[in-house]
């Protein structure tokens, strides 16, 4: 079954790899450069499937966006996976304690994201 997935990461080439592996999946994919893009959006957007989220972006990082989303009215149970250089345990940890549901550390490959989708999903 095809999903929406909000794809937010401030890299264009990162961005354009995620979009391209969640298509190569079925999916279709929302993409913004920003965490002020994305918030913007979601205010006129009622249904999502799941968010990508990076963790390094400038004016409002993934951990910020992250409890920014968790706070919005219908977005506090959207599956939120991290895709992230960030790869020290603490990041990996403050990813989960700030409400993420997975974290997954760049590079990635096309299995890694498969399985993140199957964690939330379950029929991929």
């Amino acid at each position: 079954m095809p999903r929406k997935i909000l794809v937010v990461d401030d890299d264009s080439d990162n961005r354009s790899a995620l979009c391209a592996m969640v298509h190569a999946l079925g999916h279709s994919a929302v993409d913004f450069g920003s965490g002020q893009e994305a918030l913007a959006f979601l205010h006129t957007t009622p249904s999502l499937d799941l968010i990508l989220l990076d963790v390094m972006m400038p004016e409002m990082n993934g951990y910020e966006l992250l409890t920014q989303l968790r706070a919005l009215h219908g977005f506090g149970t959207i599956p939120v996976v991290m895709v992230s250089a960030c790869d020290t345990d603490s990041q990996v940890l403050q990813g989960y304690q700030q409400g993420a549901d997975y974290y997954i550390t760049k590079p990635l490959t096309l299995d890694q994201l498969r399985y993140g989708l199957r964690l939330h999903f379950g029929d991929e």
